[in-house]
């Protein structure tokens, strides 16, 4: 979203972050001129007591596991995506399942951008 409005405060992050950003994520990102590589996941426990416009979920299953925000959060919502870390296959086919995740986020939150906050 920061990248259709520079304006915007935007955060990530995770019910149960890994270690690292997976590296399939910083070279697709890295495709469209996204560079992550200095980035690390982070903890969603460390945002609880913030207030929010938005809280979205993305995963499929954190919808279930996100915990309750304690500050002030306007709107929750969801916004489902298949992990492209589950992926299984060759290399390239893995890929291509990330280049398919990340595009489709693109296109939602594009979308959502347009229709709620523009």
């Amino acid at each position: 979203m920061k990248s259709f409005d520079s304006s915007l405060e935007v955060y990530s992050a995770g019910t149960a972050p890994a270690e690292r950003i997976h590296p399939m994520t910083i070279q697709v990102m890295k495709e469209t001129g996204i560079d992550l590589s200095g980035n690390s996941p982070r903890n969603i426990k460390g945002f609880l007591s913030d207030t929010f416009d938005y809280v979205i979920t993305v995963c499929d299953d954190a919808k279930e596991t996100c915990p309750v925000f304690i500050g002030e959060v306007k709107n929750r919502l969801h916004i489902g995506f298949n992990d492209p870390a589950k992926a299984t296959g060759t290399k390239e086919e893995i890929l291509a399942v990330f280049r398919t995740i990340r595009d489709r986020i693109k296109n939602e939150f594009h979308r959502f951008y347009h229709e709620n906050i523009k």
